[in-house]
Formats: C-alpha cells, structure tokens, sequence
C-alpha cells in the first residue's frame, strides 16, 4: 500500500488519488502543432528510479500534488502543492481549508 502525504490533508491512502501524468512534460499551448501535442501526451520515457508525477487527491481536497516517487520501490521522496500560489495563500491565511497551515512543510 503506498500512502500519501497530502499537503493539504496529512497522510492518506493512495487510493484517494488519481494519477494524473509526468509532472517533466511541459504542455504546449492550444495553438501548438500537432505533432507538440501527440509528443507531451503519448510519447514517455519509461523512467527507471525517481520520477515527479501530478497526482489528483479527487477523494480528499481536490487538489492537485507533484509527488516525487521511485519507480521501483514506489518510495515516495517528497510531495509538495502542483500550484505553488495555492500554498502561498494557505500559508498566509486559512481561508481555503481550515488547518491547512499545520500540514503545509
């Protein structure tokens, strides 16, 4: 079992979550030829160690987490905020989800 430590809500089973995509891959504007697009969607490297993956916590918060995670071990490195203005304004008030400061690191 792999557990999560939601930056938002504390530890949580990993079965709260849905794997989103490779945190690395860059998405390219709605203008971008097709061949950028079949690229950042369809073409991985299949990473063998540590890879930083976007995680959605849809059974919890809702919100979307980078986790840094070895992909032999599935040991999870570190797991931080997908958008960083997220976590400034938790940090600076809670205003979002009550208590949320404590689980910030």
């Amino acid at each position: 079992m792999i557990r999560i430590n939601c930056p938002f809500c504390g530890y949580r089973d990993h079965s709260e979550f849905t794997y989103g995509r490779d945190a690395t891959v860059d998405i390219p504007g709605l203008d971008a030829s097709s061949e950028l697009w079949v690229e950042a969607v369809f073409l991985r490297d299949n990473i063998d160690g540590i890879q930083h993956e976007l995680w959605h916590h849809v059974h919890g918060c809702r919100m979307w987490i980078v986790v840094s995670r070895d992909t032999n071990s599935h040991k999870i490195y570190s797991v931080d905020a997908a958008h960083q203005d997220v976590k400034r304004l938790l940090e600076s008030e809670d205003v979002l989800v009550p208590g949320a400061k404590d689980t910030l690191s």
